[in-house]
């Protein structure tokens, strides 16, 4: 994939250097890659990303978690060890704007290449730093995973039932928020940076990022000595939304907590009384009678198919869906429609596997997906290092010889 090739959506005119591996901070090149950015993903020769053999699924012995995660990104290999290497990323920095980067803090500093010698060659450089509890404080130099962020911010202890050990999903989550996190900074400081002509750092935090999305757990105790914790598959005190059984043996969520709403169920139930009953006429009501209220709508959901539920509750008004698979999913014709289910040509297998589309759809400048994660690391050496280095072939046989590429 050539820059030319790349150059499509809000950020084409914008480069970024992705460094690390695994998910948090490649995910955040993932995103900024969506929206055009020309990613160029830097792996060291000697240790791939380990998330090119991760997945689930496989197919002719390939799995295809990197499929998905390096979407739209330009691959090469590079030491950072090495001095010819560091000296090899200082002159990427010269040609880029954005550096990406989820190492234990320190890292870059111990190769001769923090923010205060990035920035001295190139004051515009923005440098996102995503790590497990940020560049400062007492616990600033610990390593860092989603699954400890998760818990140690308390979001794991919101998750499950009561008296249950806090499950995760099964998922990255924290990883993710992190990664969500670093490009909100990255695009902050892009813009800072067209009124100051100043780069700066961006530091996210794993742990902050799972403490930033808990609404009002932190008033709450703090304000009332409330300490949130699971609540199964319902919000405590807020009422209906749960799910329920449907007589085909399938969940529904029926989520009709807000007073308007609540009063379309009543009458989709033919019960338009339950409206105005006390026990339910208001939201602080509905939350204290929740036990009830959920066995009303139960018993009632119970007697419907979920087709036919669904289809009378949107015909009401009602905020309802179903929980689908995967299988639904990739058969939903509202993913359909808005382009987010998405073939992904991954080269390994010369074959097209499904992926998620480009969130959020600008009806302008459009994200898209252009290409899957490069094969094998360095796919891009040859037209990286040619384009914005100059290097020739015979240097980069040399390089490449000496293991600096």
């Amino acid at each position: 994939m050539t820059q030319a090739e790349s150059a499509t959506g809000a950020l084409a005119d914008i480069r970024v250097l992705e460094l690390g591996t695994l998910i948090a901070g490649p995910y955040a090149g993932r995103l900024l890659g969506d929206m055009g950015a020309d990613v160029i993903k830097i792996e060291d020769p000697k240790r791939p990303d380990p998330l090119r053999t991760w997945g689930q699924g496989e197919r002719d012995g390939h799995r295809f978690f990197w499929t998905v995660h390096a979407r739209n990104k330009r691959c090469i290999t590079l030491d950072l060890r090495a001095p010819d290497g560091q000296e090899l990323f200082r002159r990427l920095v010269a040609e880029s704007d954005v550096v990406v980067e989820n190492f234990r803090p320190g890292t870059l500093e111990k190769w001769g290449l923090g923010y205060d010698v990035l920035s001295e060659i190139n004051p515009g450089i923005v440098l996102a730093r995503v790590s497990g509890y940020g560049q400062t404080g007492p616990k600033a130099g610990r390593a860092g995973y989603a699954s400890v962020a998760e818990a140690e911010s308390g979001l794991r202890h919101l998750n499950g039932y009561p008296g249950q050990a806090p499950p995760r999903l099964a998922l990255s989550l924290g990883d993710t928020l992190g990664g969500m996190f670093a490009v909100q900074g990255v695009l902050a400081a892009l813009l800072s940076r067209e009124r100051t002509g100043r780069g700066q750092v961006v530091d996210v935090a794993l742990t902050e990022a799972c403490l930033a999305v808990q609404e009002s757990v932190l008033p709450d105790y703090d304000a009332a000595g409330v300490v949130r914790g699971p609540s199964g598959t319902r919000l405590e005190g807020i009422a209906p939304s749960n799910l329920y059984r449907t007589s085909d043996d399938m969940w529904i969520v029926i989520a009709a907590n807000q007073d308007t709403v609540f009063r379309r169920l009543c009458a989709a139930m033919d019960q338009p009384g339950l409206a105005d009953d006390p026990r339910f006429a208001d939201h602080l009501a509905r939350g204290v009678n929740q036990d009830e209220l959920d066995a009303l709508i139960g018993e009632w959901a119970a007697k419907w198919t979920l087709d036919d539920l669904l289809a009378h509750l949107s015909e009401a008004g009602v905020v309802a869906g179903p929980v689908n698979t995967v299988a639904e999913v990739v058969a939903d014709p509202q993913f359909l429609a808005r382009g987010m289910i998405v073939p992904h040509h991954d080269e390994r297998t010369g074959s097209d596997v499904l992926g998620p589309g480009v969130v959020p759809v600008l009806d302008a400048t459009p994200g898209s997906v252009r290409r899957a994660g490069a094969p094998v690391a360095g796919y891009d050496n040859a037209a990286v290092y040619g384009e914005i280095l100059g290097l020739s072939e015979a240097e980069r046989e040399d390089l490449r010889g000496r293991g600096v590429i």
